[in-house]
């Protein structure tokens, strides 16, 4: 079992790992969303882009939110790259 200073830390990793990350989905909404503005994306292209970032915070979310701190916390430490972005992209059929 852990200390309680190594859980911390853990959790403290953690959340500077979410929101770097959420940062990033945020940001490349932001960047479709100025593309529908410019004209560049239909109303129906920039729909998909919040849907597809919707789904992909939410991946990010139960993967930082998990139970077990230390586990997710060695995974980021271990560099395990995850493109949160394509996890939150739509299945196709």
């Amino acid at each position: 079992m852990s200390s309680k200073s190594e859980r911390r830390a853990a959790v403290e990793v953690v959340a500077e790992y979410h929101e770097a990350h959420l940062a990033e989905l945020v940001r490349r909404v932001g960047d479709d969303v100025d593309r529908f503005r410019a004209g560049e994306l239909d109303a129906f292209e920039a729909d998909q882009v919040i849907f597809q970032y919707s789904r992909a915070a939410k991946e990010l979310w139960k993967f930082c939110n998990r139970s077990d701190a230390e586990l997710s916390a060695g995974l980021i430490r271990d560099g395990a790259a995850v493109d949160w972005w394509e996890r939150g992209a739509p299945r196709r059929r």
